[in-house]
């Protein structure tokens, strides 16, 4: 057994030492995946170890949600660990939301209290850890917003150049001057985000920047936490569904690979399944699983989900191998669909973006297609914060778009009391 962790081609086999700087395969361009040395731990001892670090005073390390897991991260980080901190993500309940979804156990592990406002800062902390312990010069990432605003926050920390691609006119507001404010250099790319990663491909293997999207084995490392935060919240009685949004299905694989290593290390004593939600104007990855995962075919993807409008997943091997491990599904969710999720969300006094949304609505509809019963646990991920997109809820509270008639839209009184009687007595009565 390896004292140290290792990178392994998922295509053809071949092994690297975890210090190589290359985010693909050397020999034939797969994608690699991290291995760890088996914990000294297991079982309920290990859950014993996690346990007692959750809220332990001490440095960001100390306090990270990522870092508490660290056997399972990157047991070797050390002192090397850059993390602002990250994760410690509250995972709620909300009567509303079981209500409108038909099932009891609803739980939302939401990811949009991470600094930065979305879960990608779990992978980040890792990837950009990482960089450093390499002596990377510079970071790059494609995004279509939350992995900028993440990789600029995280460079910003860890004192690196950082150097987003991003298609231009399809990012929202919110997360794009986060990433500017963050100093990060933001590149407006004409194309989609396919085109913006194939870019940042390109700047890695000919310019020596260190690429940090979700296809680099580190950022699943971290992303993994999200699994293993909620089962340890849930007294590590794993539940029966996991649902969430699926773009570049980084999250996919991650959960997955989360999953298969819980169980292994007897963390849980039996597998979740997996539900991926796609919105169906960016939903290969649902299609092909109605295909029996034959093939992908990409598409020209367009939804108000922007942080999941990709048309060419670069993970979809990985998140093929993550449903069919679990016993998972695919389904894609129209965007009117995600609208009414999201609304309801916000009522409830959550909130979330709207790629977030896709979730909850992909749990109704598999509760009114009888996939999922009414007396099963379910968690839905909440990605993203709710004001990473405050254009769509301008959209919804003060235009007349589709989702309107679901809006609420500011009154204009004159500046008296009586106007505001009328007001408080109308919402009462």
């Amino acid at each position: 057994m390896s004292e140290t962790s290792w990178q392994e081609c998922e295509a053809c086999g071949r092994t690297t030492d975890e210090f190589s700087s290359a985010t693909r395969c050397t020999d034939c361009g797969g994608l690699l995946s991290l291995h760890h040395p088996t914990p000294d731990l297991t079982g309920p001892a290990l859950r014993d170890r996690f346990d007692a670090r959750h809220g332990v005073r001490g440095s960001a390390a100390e306090l990270s949600g990522v870092w508490r897991f660290r056997e399972l991260v990157l047991p070797s980080a050390g002192a090397a660990i850059i993390s602002q901190p990250e994760g410690n993500t509250p995972l709620l309940q909300r009567e509303s939301l079981s209500d409108w979804c038909g099932v009891a156990g609803l739980f939302l592990k939401h990811e949009g209290h991470n600094p930065t406002g979305s879960f990608k800062d779990r992978g980040m902390t890792v990837a950009v850890t990482q960089a450093k312990r390499i002596g990377a010069t510079a970071i790059a990432c494609a995004s279509t917003g939350n992995t900028s605003a993440s990789l600029a926050a995280y460079a910003a920390l860890a004192g690196l150049p950082g150097l987003t691609f991003v298609p231009e006119g399809q990012v929202a507001l919110g997360k794009l001057t986060q990433t500017l404010a963050y100093g990060a250099q933001t590149l407006l790319v004409d194309g989609d985000f396919d085109a913006c990663l194939r870019l940042a491909k390109e700047a890695s293997e000919q310019l020596g920047v260190y690429l940090v999207n979700s296809i680099n084995p580190f950022r699943i490392e971290g992303q993994k936490t999200i699994v293993l935060e909620l089962l340890q919240q849930l007294a590590w009685q794993a539940p029966d569904w996991i649902v969430l949004p699926a773009g570049n299905l980084g999250n996919v694989a991650a959960f997955g690979k989360a999953l298969a290593e819980a169980l292994a290390l007897g963390l849980i004593d039996h597998c979740p399944r997996l539900a991926a939600v796609q919105a169906q104007g960016a939903s290969p990855f649902a299609a092909a699983f109605a295909r029996g995962f034959d093939h992908m075919e990409p598409v020209a993807a367009e939804t108000i989900a922007t942080a999941i409008r990709i048309g060419a997943p670069a993970s979809y091997d990985r998140g093929v191998r993550a449903i069919r491990t679990t016993a998972g599904v695919v389904t894609s969710v129209s965007d009117d669909e995600i609208l009414e999720a999201k609304i309801t969300i916000d009522r409830a006094g959550v909130g979330c973006e709207p790629a977030s949304a896709a979730s909850l609505a992909g749990v109704r509809q598999l509760r009114h297609r009888g996939m999922i019963s009414g007396s099963e646990r379910v968690v839905a991920i909440l990605t993203g914060h709710l004001l990473k997109d405050p254009g769509i809820l301008q959209t919804i509270h003060q235009s007349s778009g589709s989702a309107s008639h679901l809006g609420n839209k500011p009154i204009r009184i004159p500046p008296t009391i009586e106007a505001v009687r009328r007001v408080l007595f109308a919402s009462i009565w």
